[in-house]
Formats: C-alpha cells, sequence, structure tokens
C-alpha cells in the first residue's frame, strides 16, 4: 500500500505547456529509489546497495526517445547512482554531498542553452527546493515532504523509487502527444532483443 499525505495529487501540468520541456532532472534518494540504502562491510571495503524501480528505468528511456534529455542531481555520491545511470544512457550526473543542487542544475542548462522554464526536475526533500522553485515544470514524488509538495505543480500518484518516474514520464509524454512515438521507438529498437530473450530497461 502507497505512502499517502493529506494532499490529493495534482494530475494537469497546466499552466504550464508540457511542450515547452526540453530536460528533465532527476533526484536519486526517494525519487529513483525509495530512499533507503544498505550499508555493509565486505572485503575490507564499505558496501552500497541501492534498489533501482525497473519500470523507472524505462521511463527514463521513454522520456530520451520522446526527445527530452535527462539528468540526474543527487545530494549524496554513491557509486550504485553512478553505475545505475550509465545503465540507462545517462551521461549528465552530478553527486554533491553538499546538496547544492541548484548552481550545478543552472551549469547544465546554462551549458546546453536551455532555459530554467523548458526544465522539469522531479524531487521530494528539502535539497530540492531551490531548483523546484526555478523550473517551469516542479514535480514532486507522492511521498515528499510537505515543503516540497507545497511548490510541485504536479504530485505523482506512486511514491519514489515505486514507479514514480515511469508515471510521471508516461504524463508528460503524453500531454505532448509524444508517448506513442517513444513506445514505438522504443520497442524498434528492441526488436531484435524481443526475439532472442526479450528488452532489458
Amino acid at each position: 500500500m502507497w505512502f499517502m499525505t493529506a494532499r490529493p495529487p495534482r494530475l494537469t501540468f497546466e499552466p504550464i505547456p508540457s511542450r515547452r520541456v526540453r530536460l528533465v532532472g532527476l533526484d536519486v534518494d526517494g525519487v529513483l529509489t525509495d530512499g533507503g540504502v544498505y550499508v555493509g562491510e565486505g572485503a575490507g571495503a564499505g558496501i552500497e546497495l541501492k534498489r533501482f524501480d525497473i519500470q523507472d528505468g524505462i521511463g527514463v528511456r521513454l522520456l530520451r526517445h520522446g526527445g527530452i534529455r535527462v539528468v540526474i542531481v543527487s545530494g549524496r555520491v554513491s557509486g550504485a547512482t553512478a553505475r545505475r545511470a550509465a545503465e540507462l544512457g545517462i551521461d549528465d550526473v552530478v553527486q554533491d554531498d553538499a546538496a547544492r543542487k541548484l548552481p550545478a542544475f543552472a551549469r547544465l542548462l546554462a551549458r546546453d542553452h536551455i532555459r530554467f522554464d523548458e526544465a522539469a526536475f522531479v524531487g521530494d526533500d528539502l535539497p530540492d527546493i531551490p531548483v523546484l522553485e526555478r523550473v517551469g515544470l516542479p514535480v514532486a514524488v507522492r511521498n515528499a515532504v510537505p515543503e516540497v509538495l507545497d511548490v510541485a505543480q504536479y504530485v505523482t500518484t506512486r511514491p519514489g523509487g515505486h514507479g514514480a518516474v515511469r508515471e510521471f514520464a508516461e504524463a508528460l509524454l503524453r500531454a505532448r502527444g509524444a508517448w506513442d512515438g517513444a513506445v514505438a521507438d522504443y520497442l524498434a529498437e528492441r526488436g531484435e532483443a524481443a526475439r532472442v530473450g526479450g528488452a532489458h530497461a
């Protein structure tokens, strides 16, 4: 059963035109994961494990097939995050232990000549607020803290780490009229793979 808050989900992108979004930024802990981290020792070194949702991974790929850039901006340095980003083909991954997300996000936008009002960001906790307050489409996962829910224009019905990114990706692409094309491109790219064992998220 999903964690619920007293606030109802906001299931519209108005008044922000969805077609304006050129880039989607994602937090990691609490958005691409459920916020939990497994920490242990092995072979004399620390080990950190995170659980990522496979459907979220497909959502990221569909955004890219829909012509939308995807970047990761995390307030925690983790090898698991870098590995998952590489699996999904996300080249731009910023990890800052001090959680200074706004300057890093601004640099990515400036490099690619993208305005803040042409960007969306998906967050869940206080370090995400400076970015959410600047982007054209601020998004919160269902179990985000109240302060994030207050600044979000779109709130997913699913919590972080349990398909929230996939839900948002589909909603955004459908609002742009790009969902069917993105799915068709995704499946066409995996036509041969499907015959020999299926697609990999």
